[in-house]
């Protein structure tokens, strides 16, 4: 079987893709200026694009950092044809931004490539960055399988990411839209999400979940129980992290440092007391410290 030389190509990265993008060509068109700018009005989003929510505190951010700043990496676009306007290939959520800092032009890269390019470019880009939301992720995937004829496997390979990763994602779209909701605004995690795939009444387990602040793994158990004895399972003990004292973090990092481990001081909320924990990776480190200690 002949390999795919545009899949081949989209492997090695979107880093690489936008490196090739860099290098100087002809002009496509006039309405690209020497310094690689074009008015504003002239770009518009790709209606295709994977990522449909953009947080308002973060554009808020980012609009704000370009008004002091500009935009640093330039919005990688296309030429629309038989129009003087471009499409965003990369890049929507710094043309947003941009808008709101009132820019009357924005700077690009202008490449001519395909639908199917355009969209490649658009995942990528936005897996990379960990830009997208879950169930956005798992519809971009399903758009290259139903598109153009992606494979679990060749996915994997273009996003850098293993086969069952993709796999994973891609059953998040058989939960029903309830919970799909709660994965795009951030209340239920993916590792949630996907302990509720094959369950009974997945909304309720969800809503559970949320309610009792379920580790996976905890909801991994009462998603297997009959739906009879979920309602006596016992409620989980929500666990509020204690924020830590500036005294115990400076000694935190005094044994950190001394010992080259990583080191945590929890005291206990009751009767004094309390415990250190000694986070190592491997045995040398181990016995590194305890040639320490005894010495």
């Amino acid at each position: 079987m002949n390999e795919d030389p545009t899949k081949k190509r989209l492997g090695r990265g979107l880093a690489a893709l936008i490196g090739e993008m860099d290098k100087p060509s002809a002009p496509a068109t006039p309405a690209v200026r020497a310094d690689g700018t074009v008015p504003i009005e002239l770009v518009s989003p790709n209606p295709r694009n994977p990522r449909r929510s953009f947080g308002e505190d973060d554009l808020v951010d980012l609009a704000q950092s370009i008004r002091e700043h500009g935009v640093v990496q330039p919005v990688v676009v296309r030429p629309v044809q038989g129009t003087d306007r471009f499409e965003i290939i990369a890049g929507e959520r710094r043309w947003r931004a941009s808008q709101r800092a009132g820019l009357v032009t924005i700077p690009v890269i202008v490449r001519e490539v395909n639908d199917r390019t355009a969209l490649e470019l658009a995942i990528i880009e936005n897996v990379q960055r960990a830009d997208l939301n879950p169930v956005e992720e798992a519809a971009g995937y399903q758009q290259l399988i139903d598109e153009h004829g992606y494979t679990q496997a060749d996915l994997g390979q273009v996003i850098g990411k293993s086969r069952s990763h993709v796999a994973n994602t891609l059953r998040l779209l058989k939960l029903p839209n309830v919970i799909r909701d709660m994965l795009v605004d951030g209340v239920l995690s993916a590792g949630h999400a996907r302990t509720l795939v094959t369950a009974e009444d997945p909304a309720w387990l969800a809503k559970r979940i949320v309610e009792e602040g379920l580790s996976v793994r905890q909801a991994e158990a009462l998603a297997q129980m009959p739906a009879s004895e979920r309602n006596e399972a016992p409620v989980a003990k929500q666990r509020v992290p204690v924020e830590k004292d500036p005294d115990t973090r400076a000694l935190e990092k005094l044994l950190s440092d001394v010992s080259g481990l990583n080191v945590s001081i929890n005291h206990k909320e009751k009767g004094g007391g309390g415990e250190v924990r000694i986070h190592y990776k491997t045995l040398d480190q181990l016995d590194a410290l305890c040639r320490r200690l005894q010495h």
